[in-house]
């Protein structure tokens, strides 16, 4: 008799409701199996047939660190294309791929780590590459597209997970996780948290990961915002994941909680559901949890909140619906189990396809701006080309890019568009050689793994490319040393390359080698640096900090113990870099220099940029070139904006590394087979000196991005040229069903075919409160023929023209009139309408009853926004060494107060003043109190009837927490 087959559990019913199946599910697992879920490698729990599940797969533009994938544009190079269609396929191409890498390798995850919405509010953070934009409109839109993309259309299942990176006011990684970003309520609403909020409403976002750094004092692992606005953005159950490490971080740098099992406690019952934390080893994690659970410190509701947002999220991948998946992969045959909807490509082959190759330039050659051009550009068919600059000949990665199965530099374009015999090429490299005191030479060893083959003078390219090269003669190593192609990067990081093409680096055991294809690496093996020595220099190696020194067994750095004596080199140049440009340019009928950045070299994850100038390396061979051939063109290949002066220049151009099309791309563009249509998604600043803080996390009080910046830019936000031109006319806007219905026409008025972004601005006319000079509502890429025209229109929602009221705490629609401008960036302005809309009029702050949150200021200066408690809330103390105030504006005090309370911690003075008038109160405690968050309050007599505007002074380290008045 055959034994009767077990009832299928309810969690494998695909036919019913998620919740119902995630309910079933969480009630057949244990407690210390759901604890063992909440690190990234939760563990298979074989009784259930459950498997292994790993959180995190990075994927900001390609799947990256698992091997060959497709490579597209950096994401600032996605954000420069405004073109939310053609993120959306990248997406989707990315996400497939991402199906079928897991198909061959199943440590490939579908819960992906991307995109990246914070906002590029400061040109000089080192991880600008990673965001859209620093609009939050603009940035929404392509994250919003992107995530589409990821998630696939399907209803019920999707194609990856993807999750937004890194909540909140996360921009600048000097003292990334301790450090604090001082966000004002208007800031906080209106523009850190925009971003995010219309992505997540999108409906494609499974989640989010928080940032290392603090916000108004609190770390964003235990931010009261996950749970009080990110969980009432949507119905679905969103996955927040920790940033590597940051759990650990609350007790190790940060110092916030005393224990670990305090700052998991914490964190868990914020909203954290996936710790990321010391690797694969998920232990110390689990442990963690349940020395919490043993000390009181969370509860199994707690674990099961966390563990249930997990689950839904494997559900909606098809984890437990193999047979249902849409998106399961199923071999080379391009079919699928389930065709309702969106399974195309959901197969094995689905990688490094033609269409992804294509797509891959489509967006390459999307995303290039062209800031200048004077009539150089397109270059003429039959010209001759010096193709110069240390980027010319590279097609440069970032931590975040898979690895490439297809290369195009822009000189590899170049010959292949214009044919060798039309192409001549200078790197502008510094050849040197090192000699120490004892007058030999350095001689380094190539590894082992060397090509026979040397790179030469030009470059890495198919011999067959190099006929009619005669610049330079070849590299030689021989009883004179190893003849280097050194690169100053500037801010002092250099890089040494062997005759091979290898760089030189060093390995685990100290010795220097010429074995690196490129700079590279969470810690960079291949930067030195030259320090005045003597009558010669010193060279360190960036990544160990050590000195190089020559020794009887080979070139190494010095012991950890810096023991030994450390060899002073002489520099020995052999020809600068700028002579080479100059002979390529001399002889070509235009010259493009190709100049940037390298994207693990100054300016990285975990390093800050110092400056907008281009590395002085960079400008000696600029200048070369120019001086050679006026008919210089500048190409910008950088994940950041420059401050580079265009006067003397015909042309300019910029472009984010652009992926493994970048080269073709580029040339493309530069020979007028496509016209440039990227629009710069940031501003360009012409110099340091207009850039706020670091730090300052106030676009408002700081007038900082386009938004609020009253200097004169050296290129605008949405700025970007084309080889035709375009008129609008026709501009119609009307106010009807709670929107603003924008309509106009562009036409190209030029002779070619190409891609105009038209851009919707407001302004509020008339604001009781500093407003943006102008805001990007909408925006839209459109292709015209010459001669062709398109009716452009927008439906903008009244709640866009709303700022946050922080006298009421709450979106406010002012009345009045607004300016609508449209045109072809934040600056080109081709039309403008007003129109008058209906609010809600201000009205004074009541503070009779409930009194002033101090946080909730209008103005403020040398003051910081802090945590009022571990838990919640704000307070507000003097910057180190300042005298803060604060300024409340039109305060109504009703028939009158008598009395003043503030309720403060820690030492300093509180001083109250009303209007212009002198300061009237002071207060201030007998002592400090204990710690921060041992608040006490303050009386003392203070009149005041009406209306007024209040203004507050502190002094001291004190923490301002809450004013009240009495009656």
């Amino acid at each position: 008799m055959t034994a009767p087959t077990p009832p299928t559990p309810p969690f494998r019913d695909p036919h019913l409701p998620f919740a119902k199946r995630v309910d079933d599910l969480m009630s057949r697992l244990t407690l210390d199996e759901k604890t063992g879920f909440l690190h990234q490698f939760a563990p298979a729990v074989e009784r259930l047939g459950i498997a292994a599940f790993r959180t995190g797969q990075e994927a900001l533009h390609g799947v990256a660190w698992m091997g060959p994938a497709t490579v597209f544009p950096q994401a600032v190079g996605l954000g420069a294309t405004w073109n939310e269609d053609l993120v959306r396929r990248v997406g989707e191409a990315v996400s497939r791929e991402a199906r079928a890498m897991r198909a061959r390798d199943d440590r490939v995850g579908l819960n992906v780590w991307s995109p990246t919405v914070n906002l590029l509010r400061h040109p000089l953070w080192g991880r600008n590459e990673e965001g859209y934009s620093e609009d939050p409109a603009l940035t929404s839109a392509i994250a919003t597209a992107y995530t589409r993309g990821l998630r696939g259309e399907h209803p019920t299942y999707w194609r990856t997970a993807p999750v937004l990176k890194h909540w909140l006011a996360h921009n600048n990684e000097t003292g990334r996780d301790t450090c604090s970003s001082s966000v004002r309520p208007r800031v906080l609403n209106e523009y850190d948290l925009r971003a995010f909020r219309a992505t997540v409403e999108a409906g494609a976002v499974a989640g989010v990961m928080p940032a290392y750094n603090l916000v108004n004092g609190r770390p964003n692992h235990v931010s009261p915002y996950l749970r009080e606005r990110l969980r009432t953005w949507t119905e679905e159950d969103l996955l927040v994941c920790s940033d590597a490490g940051a759990p650990s971080n609350l007790v190790d740098s940060e110092h916030y909680f005393d224990t670990h099992e305090e700052a998991t406690a914490a964190a868990l019952r914020a909203g954290v559901d996936s710790f990321t934390d010391h690797g694969t080893d998920s232990s110390r994690i689990v442990a963690r949890v349940r020395g919490a659970l043993e000390q009181g410190l969370l509860t199994e509701a707690d674990v099961d909140a966390a563990v249930r947002r997990q689950l839904s999220v494997r559900f909606r991948l098809g984890e437990f619906d193999p047979e249902h998946d849409p998106y399961a992969v199923t071999g080379d045959t391009g079919d699928s189990t389930d065709t309702a909807t969106d399974t195309a490509g959901a197969t094995a082959a689905d990688f490094d396809t033609p269409e992804h190759r294509a797509l891959a330039r489509e967006a390459a050659e999307q995303a290039v701006v062209l800031l200048k051009n004077d009539g150089v550009l397109p270059l003429a068919p039959d010209a001759r080309v010096a193709v110069v600059g240390l980027l010319a000949d590279e097609c440069k990665l970032d931590w975040y890019s898979g690895t490439l199965i297809h290369r195009s530099t822009p000189l590899e374009g170049l010959y292949e568009r214009f044919g060798a015999d039309r192409v001549s090429f200078a790197e502008g490299v510094d050849r040197v050689r090192l000699r120490t005191a004892d007058g030999t030479f350095l001689h380094v060893l190539p590894a082992e793994d060397s090509p026979d083959a040397a790179r030469g003078t030009e470059g890495a390219l198919d011999p067959a490319l190099l006929a009619g090269r005669t610049d330079l003669p070849p590299l030689t190593t021989d009883a004179t040393g190893t003849e280097l192609a050194l690169i100053d990067w500037g801010e002092g990081a250099l890089t040494l390359r062997a005759p091979d093409g290898r760089y030189l680096s060093v390995a685990e055991d100290g010795f220097v080698r010429a074995s690196a294809d490129q700079p590279g690496g969470w810690i960079v093996q291949e930067t030195f640096r030259l320090e005045p020595h003597g009558n010669g220099h010193l060279l360190r190696h960036t990544g160990t900090g050590r000195h190089v020194q020559v020794a009887a067994d080979g070139v190494k750095v010095a012991a950890e113990d810096h023991s030994g004596t450390p060899d002073v080199f002489a520099l020995v140049v052999t020809e600068r870099g700028e002579d080479a440009v100059t002979r390529a340019a001399a002889e070509a009928d235009v010259v493009v220099v190709v100049a940037g950045n390298d994207p693990h070299i100054n300016g990285r994850e975990t390093e800050d940029r110092t400056t907008l100038r281009l590395p002085a390396h960079q400008e000696r061979l600029l200048r070369a070139a120019r001086t050679a051939n006026p008919r210089t063109v500048l190409a910008l290949v950088s994940a950041y904006p420059y401050a580079v002066d265009p006067a003397a220049l015909p042309a300019v151009l910029w472009t984010a590394h652009g992926g493994q099309a970048a080269g073709t791309a580029l040339a493309r563009v530069l020979a007028g087979d496509v016209s440039p249509a990227g629009r710069l998604p940031q501003t360009w600043y012409a110099d340091d000196a207009d850039l706020p803080g670091l730090l300052d996390y106030d676009v408002i009080g700081g007038r900082q991005t386009y938004l609020y910046f009253e200097g004169t830019p050296l290129f605008p936000f949405g700025h970007g040229l084309s080889y035709a031109s375009f008129g609008y006319a026709d501009l119609t806007a009307r106010v009807a069903e709670g929107a603003v219905s924008v309509s106009f026409t562009v036409t190209n008025t030029g002779d070619v075919a190409a891609d105009e972004v038209a851009q919707l601005y407001a302004r509020a006319e008339d604001p009781s409160v500093p407003r943006p000079r102008r805001e990007l509502l909408a925006h839209r890429r459109l292709t015209l023929a010459p001669g062709a025209a398109a009716r452009v229109s927008f439906e903008v929602p009244l709640p866009a023209f709303a700022f946050w009221d922080v006298a009421h705490d709450r979106w406010r629609l002012e009345p009045g009139p607004y300016a609508l401008l449209v045109g072809a960036s934040s600056e080109d302005v081709r039309l403008s309408a007003t129109v008058t809309l209906d609010g809600e009029p201000a009205a004074p702050r009541p503070v009779g009853e409930r009194g002033l949150e101090a946080a909730g200021f209008d103005e403020q200066s040398g003051t910081e926004i802090v945590d009022r408690t571990r838990v919640a809330g704000d307070a507000v103390t003097p910057a180190t060494g300042r005298t803060g105030e604060l300024l409340y504006r039109n305060c109504d005090f009703g028939p009158g107060v008598t009395g003043v309370t503030v309720a403060v911690a820690g030492g300093g003075t509180v001083d109250v003043a009303l209007d212009g008038g002198p300061w009237r109160t002071a207060l201030s405690p007998d002592a400090p109190t204990p710690g921060p968050y041992d608040y006490v309050e303050l009386h003392a007599a203070f009149a005041a009837e009406g209306v007024h505007d209040l203004r507050i002074r502190l002094r001291g380290s004190l923490r301002l927490a809450h004013v009240g008045f009495s009656g």
